[in-house]
């Protein structure tokens, strides 16, 4: 399966994105993974996750919270979730790896290594883990409503509000600016998208699963492997590999536009790509202020048209093809709050170059 996912991403995406096989974002995501002769920096032995301060079930205590792993919340490239109760009564999103799953042992490295030392509201938390013979396991938080994809594209979901698109967008932002800004080292995420972005209750955002996360470093240039989710991909990075604090802005672009138009961000039949069929309506909708040709039809006009602005607006400077020209993603943030400084006013309408 890896192998053909590789096929099918470098076949594809060698003429840049025009068509793409359609992926399934619901209950499951496929990553690929083109090897590069570059190596990651190494990842913590399994043997060192004592040294995180993190709980360590046994096997049979998550059997018992999960009841026997009944409850699936959802299927991923290299595990289940299952939702469970601990002992005391707090809900968990129980990720089990795979049996036999080298990749996901990878992804289970990174993913106590990275997300132990985070701590935001806008970040799922990690409760603990589970090494126990055979059995690898991350016990996280549990987010009661559904991801982002189910919200917009889920079949029975109903229509997502306005304000709630937009106070998604803010919680997902926050959460991006602070690992890609704030944490030492900074960290990238790597497979940014609407079914990794878990909506609460009150629709506040967390962004979620960084199996595929990486710290950014210090120096000007780290080449690595590549790997994402079609559709939300970054081109520049899938050409030339290199990790910086820009990639994770290019699929946030992508997220931001499934929000203003309710679209996927590919589609297989007939063959559609939300981003090269958005670009050239953006410019044209930000100077007329006229969004009806981009925005989702279910929302009946139900919009803030200010809002939609800055949201457009963002979107069409995440996913320009210009590391230069995309900006980071603390100015993404003010400009969708409406807080630049009046040093940032020429941001606010300021086109990037290299759209297309």
């Amino acid at each position: 399966m890896e192998e053909e996912v590789q096929h099918v991403a470098v076949g594809v995406l060698s003429i840049y994105f025009t068509f793409y096989h359609q992926m399934d974002l619901i209950e499951r995501y496929e990553t690929f993974d083109v090897p590069d002769s570059e190596k990651q920096k190494p990842l913590p032995s399994l043997g060192n996750l004592s040294d995180y301060s993190l709980k360590q079930f046994s096997f049979e205590d998550l059997a018992k919270a999960t009841n026997n792993f009944s409850e699936s919340l959802g299927e991923g490239g290299f595990g289940y979730v299952h939702k469970g109760t601990l002992s005391g009564g707090k809900k968990v999103a129980v990720k089990q790896l795979k049996s036999g799953s080298g990749q996901g042992e990878k992804e289970f490295r990174a993913e106590v290594n990275i997300i132990s030392r985070i701590h935001h509201k806008n970040l799922v938390s990690l409760v603990g883990y589970c090494i126990d013979g055979p059995h690898r396991m991350l016990v996280y938080e549990f987010v009661p409503n559904k991801t982002l994809d189910f919200h917009l594209h889920g079949e029975r979901a109903p229509t997502l509000s306005w304000p709630n698109r937009m106070k998604i967008a803010l919680g997902a932002a926050k959460g991006l600016a602070y690992l890609l800004e704030d944490c030492q080292p900074k960290i990238t995420h790597r497979d940014i998208k609407a079914a990794n972005i878990l909506i609460d209750d009150n629709f506040d955002a967390k962004v979620a699963d960084f199996g595929l996360a990486r710290f950014l470093p210090d120096a000007d240039a780290y080449y690595t492997r590549v790997m994402g989710t079609l559709g939300y991909l970054d081109p520049i990075y899938y050409n030339d590999g290199q990790l910086t604090d820009k990639l994770d802005v290019y699929s946030f672009g992508v997220v931001l536009l499934e929000l203003i138009t309710g679209l996927k961000p590919i589609r297989q039949n007939p063959p559609f790509n939300m981003v090269n069929w958005a670009k050239p309506l953006l410019p044209p909708a930000l100077k007329k202020r006229k969004f009806d040709d981009l925005v989702d039809k279910r929302l009946e006009k139900n919009f803030d048209s200010k809002e939609m602005a800055r949201m457009v607006s963002c979107a069409a400077k995440c996913v320009c093809l210009s590391y230069e020209e995309r900006p980071g993603m603390s100015q993404i943030l003010r400009e969708l709050e409406g807080d630049l400084s009046q040093a940032e006013k020429g941001f606010r309408w300021w086109w990037p170059k290299n759209t297309s």
